[in-house]
């Protein structure tokens, strides 16, 4: 009767060790931790997450020098110009390349083949089930966007749209000393600047500080506003 026992004892360990182990990628609440890898999409979120907490340096800096180098471009040149010299220096690169490959293999004789020869036999048909999927992820999106368009302008809730009037007004001020490709490259140093200062000094402290004073500051000003305390108590 022992025997039963223990294999019992031994089979709910296993199970409750098994248990565990998939929440070990994202253990310990930090925010550089990844969410576990389940699905489609947060295998995607994972990517990007790893990508601006620069968990590759080298795959980091690569899209964000490329990056920055094309929004600064476009900073000085127009958007043609920028798409030309693009394609013309990724033609000279291949190009090039070409046909050093071509004179190698007529000097050593050698039967190689087209140098992009791998590539080219790589198959990039999008199917119809792949588009419809990405389709269906898109429109739920667009879905999303347009009701949250129509409650704002609507006035289904006077905070959320006095929020959307006060944030149009301060862009306003905005726009009148940045450009849109000046803002987008604010917006790249942030994006690849914030969040790996935020994992290195460990500001969730003050971040939870001032998410409690702006929450306060809220709840004030709804409470003085006509018909949000009935609503509120309803």
């Amino acid at each position: 009767m022992a025997e039963p026992s223990a294999a019992t004892q031994s089979h709910s360990i296993s199970s409750s060790s098994f248990g565990a182990e998939p929440s070990a990628p994202g253990g310990g609440g930090s925010p550089g931790a990844c969410p576990a890898l389940g699905t489609k999409s947060c295998s995607s979120s994972c990517a990007v997450h790893d990508l601006i907490f620069w968990r590759d340096v080298k795959k980091t800096g690569f899209v964000f020098g490329t990056t920055l180098i094309m929004l600064l471009s476009l900073a000085a040149f127009s958007v043609i110009s920028v798409v030309s010299y693009l394609i013309l220096a990724l033609l000279s690169v291949t190009i090039s390349f070409r046909i050093y490959k071509s004179v190698i293999q007529a000097v050593q004789k050698s039967e190689e083949g087209h140098p992009f020869k791998a590539y080219l036999d790589v198959d990039i048909t999008l199917s119809s089930e792949a588009f419809h999927n990405y389709m269906n992820a898109a429109m739920v999106h667009i879905n999303r966007a347009l009701k949250l368009i129509i409650r704002l302008f609507l006035v289904e809730d006077l905070v959320d749209s006095l929020k959307l009037a006060v944030f149009m007004w301060l862009m306003t001020y905005v726009g009148a000393v940045f450009n849109g490709i000046t803002l987008l490259i604010l917006a790249e140093l942030l994006i690849f600047s914030v969040p790996i200062v935020y994992e290195k000094y460990k500001i969730d402290h003050y971040v939870g500080i001032a998410r409690d004073q702006t929450k306060s500051i809220v709840e004030k000003i709804q409470a003085k506003l006509p018909g949000i305390a009935k609503k509120k108590a309803e």
